[in-house]
């Protein structure tokens, strides 16, 4: 039996255009309002550096706390590889105070793709000394919780000092997640406390059957956590459901996933990392292939992704489908106006 869906949200890039960045900005703050609007639980932001999405999730979500009053505002993830940890903490806590204590910070590890590339630019001086593993994380959530930093505190001359990272958000190191798509990745983060992020890239382990490989990544993290059965994942797919969708919209929709069914079932790269099929089709038939599958109906919280090039009307159509029709079905409820 499936889990009752108790939180139901979305998931974008940001897409912009490289002479007229505004506008692409503006759009993505005017999905989220939408999403709001409709009943959804949350929205979530992907982070793209040196690419024409979203490279700053946490300033966006700082306009998106003053535009919205309920939803709760996510990151999908964040690769610390291109952070200071401690100035990050700063602008976590400020936009989660902004937001009335709504921020969700999804994060990843590891070295930076194409780092030859970028490592002048970046680190000029210390890449080599560098730690882009779970230890900057870990230092992360130390700095969000309130370790202290400095040894400088107290008054001097009319400057007031603090030890710790100012504001402090009360309970934000409580909603730390963690995107992970190997089961070592997945065991880490259950010990460590991270809620789950599963998405629609895993890696290969056994098998390549996506679905398989998704429900045992999450029956590993339950069984791992300390809370179980109660541990929080969340699973994100690209789903788009077509019940109010034009004949145009239809068809841009389907050839969009069609064009991407070929890597479905092959492991791609070293690591043999799988790639979940989109679904496409009425809520009736994306509801069927949810709830048959093994994955689904282990998770209460989804976070469906809205494919990267699709035009604002589309995302609309979508959202309203999802939220309206889709999600009833699901067991999910809108959330009531704030």
């Amino acid at each position: 039996m499936a889990r009752a869906l108790r939180s139901l949200g979305f998931l974008t890039i940001g897409l912009f255009d490289r002479e007229n960045p505004r506008a692409g900005h503006a759009t993505t703050l005017s999905i989220i309002e939408r999403g709001e609007r409709l009943g959804f639980d949350s929205a979530w932001l992907r982070d793209r550096h040196l690419q024409y999405g979203i490279s700053s999730p946490v300033a966006v979500l700082a306009a998106a706390s003053q535009r919205t009053s309920r939803i709760r505002l996510g990151t999908a993830v964040i690769p610390l590889a291109w952070e200071n940890p401690l100035r990050l903490a700063e602008d976590l806590a400020t936009v989660d105070v902004l937001s009335g204590g709504r921020l969700e910070p999804g994060f990843s590890v590891g070295p930076p793709p194409r780092l030859d590339d970028v490592a002048a630019a970046l680190y000029p001086d210390t890449v080599e000394h560098e730690e882009f593993g779970y230890e900057r994380l870990a230092r992360l959530r130390r700095f969000l919780a309130g370790e202290p930093v400095s040894a400088r505190a107290g008054t001097e001359g009319i400057e007031e000092y603090s030890e710790r990272v100012e504001p402090h958000a009360a309970g934000l190191t409580d909603r730390l997640w963690y995107g992970a798509g190997s089961p070592a990745s997945t065991t880490w983060a259950a010990e460590n406390g991270f809620h789950l992020l599963t998405s629609s890239v895993i890696q290969s382990t056994t098998s390549t059957d996506f679905d398989a490989e998704q429900h045992a990544q999450i029956r590993l993290y339950r069984d791992t956590h300390p809370d179980g059965e109660r541990a929080r994942v969340s699973q994100g797919l690209v789903v788009v459901p077509t019940d109010s969708a034009t004949p145009d919209q239809r068809r841009r929709y389907e050839a969009y996933a069609e064009s991407r069914r070929g890597r479905v079932g092959i492991p791609q790269g070293p690591r043999r990392m799988l790639f979940a099929e989109d679904l496409v089709g009425t809520s009736e038939q994306i509801a069927e292939r949810l709830l048959s599958s093994r994955a689904f109906p282990e998770v209460d919280e989804v976070a469906f992704a809205l494919p990267f090039s699709f035009a604002p009307d589309d995302y609309a159509q979508i959202l309203e489908d999802i939220a309206g029709r889709l999600g009833p079905l699901l067991g999910w409820e809108p959330a009531a106006p704030a």
